[in-house]
């Protein structure tokens, strides 16, 4: 997940497993920024995802919109492991 994503979701209000799982997470340092890496269902991922739809909005700047779509195809990308 991109490090914008991750200090927007760390401000939230967010469930104890979500939150566990930010803290889980390996910080990578990507030139200016960074990314976190988690490992966890997708279905985490999706919950973490819909909780970042404020950065949709015009309040947001465009690196944090940006950070979110790129996390969104990621998730997106991700394949439901079945029984």
């Amino acid at each position: 997940m991109p490090g914008k994503v991750a200090d927007f979701l760390r401000a939230a209000e967010l469930e104890p497993a979500e939150r566990v799982t930010l803290d889980a997470g390996v910080t990578v340092r990507r030139g200016q920024g960074y990314t976190l890496r988690v490992t966890v269902v997708p279905a985490i991922h999706r919950q973490l995802l819909d909780r970042c739809h404020p950065l949709d909005g015009t309040a947001a700047i465009p690196a944090q919109r940006k950070a979110r779509r790129e996390y969104e195809n990621r998730v997106n990308a991700l394949v439901p492991i079945g029984p």
